[in-house]
């Protein structure tokens, strides 16, 4: 065996499958299984594995799917265990079978072709190389029938016509052994191409060359638009109707029969890939009603559309802090973020998703989020992490704040309200996933003063002087608030009526009643809605400014091909997760033929990043702690996550490192290295970790204190709360302080797929503010509103009028 393996690989770059067969080996051998391979292993001085490691991995058996053998060829690779050592380990156990897993298969398929949209006319190139113990066939397949004379790594049709659209497939032969290669789909679009118009590679970003035009049909009659993109990969498609997706309608085509007249509006469809979007233009559809008019004659009226309420533009900031340097840590701000930057990418926000903020961080992140607001901009802040309130003034809380902390040490949403107000907002929306307990350690009261505009919408995960939960469960899950709120989200209603129906479907979920209740304040006197359409406000220019501003957080890195010395050619390819959340993925395009091992893996990262070398250059995304991306990216390769991007204080330069295997050199490993730069990619073009700029919201947020009356007060009878309830993600016990109280709930979940299955949940706390004592009291603070009462006698009226709009919500 040592004559096909590269003995010195590390076991934590095998590839899945060969871990997953190992796995399943070691678990059904009882006298030669993991258990007696982690006795061998603990007694190698080299490779130190105790009995509490063991036991860590015995408990992996309570786990759905987890697998005590991963668990140990996870901490034997962490340790420095080789392929040489492992082949040595299973050779002393005496277990063939395992033995058999480590050995290289005859046949295996290097670069798989893939989908592919082009213009008819070009040249289509498919390939799929393979390497196997002796000479390797080709053979194309069109669906099921065979592509004549297709016997070559490469498929090449030129030019291709529209015909030639389709699915392939490729089979290639070993000897006796053979295998299937991956589908790759083939969109042929038949596009006039102007004088000077060309489009020549097909890698990388996506280009838009068919644009979708306005229509003006009749009741009844069929409504098609059309759009395409080319590219590599194929492009996705998901088509809106204004400014709501339009269910099942994800092909280039829209085709509507049979329309009715209230399906007119305005159309444009979202165009992506795994890394980047685009939308084409959007266009009016006018449907016409045909009315008898006396004496059997007929007219033509155009059916009017209701008066339209719009944004100048979208902008969202989304904030999930979970990693706390002195408070517990939490799970599900992750999910929360992930899931809202999707859903408000396609009611057409401009989102910045980051997590894991310090206090500086935070408030410069809030300035940038000013920035992109002006007259008639609808803006969005969520927020979930820990958090409290006092006299009605929430904060929220940095990653890095002491314990205990005081509002010095967070940030103030009021105060965020109010310079948003300075910049004529349309709609001002802030959904706040976190505690609003009292907090003991901090007496102040900020004295802001907000002006009275009718455009105010705050969604609160709790009530007053109460806390927000978390569900523990296995696997990475919502929010409580999250979870109901998605599914309303693309609501074509007004906002509060969208936060109404979903504290009336958490009503129905039992996990938190009594315990958690979602709260609603509103001044909002008109129909404004998350799916308004945009309609800019400014001059082109101006516009163009603020959306290159936006634009340079989501700016990737252009994906790149690496020529080695030794002829290897390695594809280097980027990702993001989160706006400072980068991943970086490493795939082999070309090895010599006499490299019999050929791996490449990045390295030598910035010390301000949080980059864990445990979990870099993993087999899946998951091993990297990329779990919500991981369907998006490549398959095959290296990856590795780059978070806290925000920290980066330089260009982002990091190592390639190629290493190879020779046959004709025993074996024996080489290696090359590239340095790359690319730059400052996401948000790390903005600097939030410089110094905090005086006229930010640490002017207002560290105001002079003075406390105020307010007509606010607690819910009564008179205020029917919604009960806010959900299921949030595993928390760690450990992590939590003694304070914490648990519920125990129980939730039967329908399996995905295989049937159903029993999850139990535990509820616990975890938005909330660590500093509070409970042998304080529970009762509610006094209620003091962050709006205080002017000096002026005017000014006293109007204010407490706009004190009094900002009611809990009926339902």
């Amino acid at each position: 065996m040592s004559d096909s393996l590269d003995r010195s690989t590390k076991i934590n770059l095998l590839k899945e499958p060969v871990v997953k067969k190992l796995c399943e080996v070691l678990e059904k051998s009882s006298n030669r299984g993991w258990r007696k391979l982690g006795e061998i292993v603990g007694n190698d001085r080299r490779i130190k594995v105790s009995s509490n490691d063991m036991e860590m991995c015995s408990l992996k058996v309570l786990e759905l799917e987890g697998s005590p053998s991963r668990m140990l060829l996870r901490l034997m690779g962490e340790r420095g265990c080789t392929t040489g050592q492992l082949v040595d380990y299973l050779q002393t156990l005496g277990n063939s079978e395992a033995l058999q897993c480590l050995k290289p298969s005859a046949l295996q398929i290097l670069i798989q072709p893939q989908s592919v949209a082009l213009i008819s006319g070009h040249n289509l190139r498919l390939s799929c190389h393979a390497v196997g113990k002796s000479p390797v066939q080709y053979q194309w397949f069109k669906t099921k029938e065979e592509v004549p004379n297709s016997f070559s790594p490469d498929l090449v049709i030129s030019p291709v016509q529209l015909k030639d659209a389709g699915f392939y497939i490729c089979r290639v032969n070993c000897g006796d052994t053979f295998e299937f290669s991956q589908w790759a789909q083939v969109d042929v679009l038949n596009v006039t191409m102007s004088c000077g118009q060309s489009y020549h590679s097909l890698e990388g970003r996506l280009k838009l060359v068919i644009q979708p035009q306005s229509q003006r049909l009749n009741v009844g009659e069929t409504l098609q638009l059309e759009c395409g993109a080319v590219g590599r990969p194929i492009p996705r498609y998901q088509w809106h109707r204004n400014g709501v997706p339009v269910p099942s309608a994800t092909k280039r085509k829209l085709t509507i029969p049979h329309l009715m007249q209230d399906q007119h509006g305005r159309y444009r469809c979202e165009i992506s890939s795994s890394t980047e979007r685009m939308w084409t233009n959007e266009v009016d559809v006018v449907i016409d009603d045909v009315y008898a008019i006396g004496g059997g004659s007929s007219e033509l009226f155009l059916n009017s559309i209701p008066e339209q309420l719009y944004a100048t533009d979208k902008v969202a900031l989304l904030i999930g802090n979970l990693s706390y340097q002195n408070h517990p840590q939490l799970k599900a701000p992750m999910v929360d973020v992930y899931d809202l930057t999707n859903l408000l990418r396609q009611l057409n926000f401009q989102v910045v998703s980051l997590l894991d903020l310090t206090e500086q961080e935070m408030r410069n992140a809030v300035d940038e989020f000013l920035l992109l607001l002006h007259k008639g901009v609808y803006g969005l802040l969520y927020y979930a992490g820990h958090g409290y309130e006092n006299y009605g003034n929430s904060f929220m809380v940095p990653v890095d704040a002491p314990n205990p902390y005081r509002s010095a040490n967070c940030l103030c949403v009021q105060s965020i309200l109010k310079l948003m107000q300075e910049k004529e907002t349309g709609l001002n929306v802030f959904l706040l996933d976190m505690c609003r307990k009292r907090n003991i350690h901090d007496d102040s009261a900020p004295n802001i003063v907000l002006r009275v505009t009718a455009n105010i919408v705050f969604g609160y995960a709790t009530c007053q002087d109460a806390e927000a939960f978390e569900l523990s469960s296995s696997g990475f899950t919502n929010g409580v608030f999250v979870k109901f709120l998605k599914k309303r989200l693309l609501d074509d209603e007004k906002i509060t009526v969208v936060l109404d129906r979903v504290a009336e479907d958490m009503g129905q979920f039992d996990a938190t009643k009594g315990k958690q209740a979602l709260e609603i304040r509103s001044s909002l006197s008109e129909r404004r809605a998350l799916s308004d359409p945009i309609q800019p406000g400014d001059s082109a220019d101006l516009a163009h400014a603020r959306s290159l501003q936006w634009a340079k957080t989501h700016e990737l890195p252009e994906s790149m091909c690496l020529n080695f010395d030794c002829g290897a050619q390695i594809k280097l390819g980027f990702a993001a997760e989160f706006s400072n959340v980068l991943v970086i993925y490493t795939h082999i395009i070309k090895k010599p033929e006499d490299m019999s091992l050929c791996q490449a893996h990045v390295t030598d990262f910035s010390q301000d990043l949080d980059v864990d070398p445990k979990e870099m250059n993993r087999e899946t995304p998951e091993e990297t702690g990329i779990y919500l991306l991981s369907s998006n990216l490549p398959q095959h390769c290296l990856y590795t996550r780059v978070s806290s991007l925000q920290k980066l204080r330089e260009e982002l330069v990091f190592t390639v490192c190629l290493q190879g295997t020779f046959t004709a050199m025993d074996d024996e490993s080489v290696h090359w290295t590239k340095s790359i730069n690319i730059g400052k990619p996401l948000i790390a073009r903005l600097d939030l970790n410089r110094a905090m700029r005086r006229n930010s919201c640490m002017q207002t947020c560290g105001m002079p204190h003075s406390p105020s009356h307010s007509p606010c007060h607690s819910p009564g009878p008179e205020h029917h709360l919604h009960l806010h309830y959900g299921s949030h993600q595993a928390q760690d016990y450990s992590r939590l302080s003694p304070q914490h109280h648990y519920l125990d709930v129980y939730e039967r979940v329908q399996g995905a797929v295989g049937g159903c299955g029993d999850s139990f949940y535990d509820l616990s706390k975890s938005h909330y503010e660590p500093a509070y004592d409970s042998a304080a009291g529970l009762s509610s603070s006094p209620g003091r509103l962050s709006i205080p009462i002017e000096t002026t006698d005017d000014i006293n009226e109007l204010q407490t009028v706009f004190i009094n709009s900002l009611q809990l919500q009926q339902p």
